[in-house]
């Protein structure tokens, strides 16, 4: 959550093929897993980062033959546990008192490696939290509340998956990458040393090489990431 579509600026999409970016800022996850399956006709390849893959799950989970390829990073497949709930609790009911700033502040360490951001990486992270803005940041929290166990979409996925993960992510650590990865038939699970979570801005080179790969498994099929 609090990305826009910068996030992905430094990744080399593959050349040729179409990508559409799709702002959550709206509903539940239900309902943002179908503005991601509505932005495009036909089978796509599926990025996500954080809450966009968490999108993506459900959306796989709806429609596994639109699905072509899917790309995901620095997330969580299982439910929400209660310290979860209450801590977006708090960072909603901060929004709400006028205080979206504090809870930029708030996230803003858990987005880098070993929770250092150099001071250009804070500025690009607080930049970017405030155009996504207070309202999108509260319908983003309740979303996060709505989520569900992803396993059985993830067992039953057929389409080439590739999972990426930074060895330095206190949020999203890789113990929940190798259990993703561990339950889709096939998956290329890559750790990535010195990274923490904002990937496609921490080291671009390496989602660009995996979304490449990823386009070509799936038969140069159209590109969609949803960031978080």
């Amino acid at each position: 959550m609090l990305c826009d579509a910068s996030l992905w600026r430094d990744v080399g999409f593959p050349e040729g093929h179409d990508v559409h970016h799709v702002a959550l800022r709206r509903g539940d996850i239900g309902e943002l897993a179908e503005d991601v399956l509505a932005a495009v006709a036909g089978p796509f390849v599926l990025v996500g980062l954080s809450l966009g893959a968490i999108v993506g799950f459900e959306a796989l989970r709806r429609a596994p033959r639109r699905i072509a390829g899917l790309c995901v990073m620095a997330t969580n497949a299982g439910p929400p546990r209660p310290e979860q709930y209450t801590a977006w609790r708090a960072m909603d009911e901060l929004i709400a008192a006028g205080r979206f700033a504090d809870v930029v502040e708030q996230t803003l360490p858990d987005m880098f490696p070993d929770r250092a951001p150099t001071p250009e990486a804070a500025r690009r992270y607080r930049a970017m939290a405030h155009s996504v803005g207070a309202t999108a940041a509260r319908a983003q929290l309740a979303a996060q509340a709505t989520r569900t166990d992803a396993a059985s979409a993830l067992r039953a996925a057929r389409c080439p998956t590739a999972v990426l993960a930074g060895e330095r992510d206190t949020l999203c650590p890789p113990s929940y990458h190798r259990a993703i990865a561990d339950s889709v038939p096939g998956a290329a699970l890559t750790l990535l040393p010195e990274a923490g979570h904002l990937l496609p801005w921490q080291r671009p080179e390496a989602v660009t090489a995996a979304l490449r790969g990823l386009v070509a498994a799936a038969g140069g099929t159209r590109a969609a990431p949803a960031a978080p």
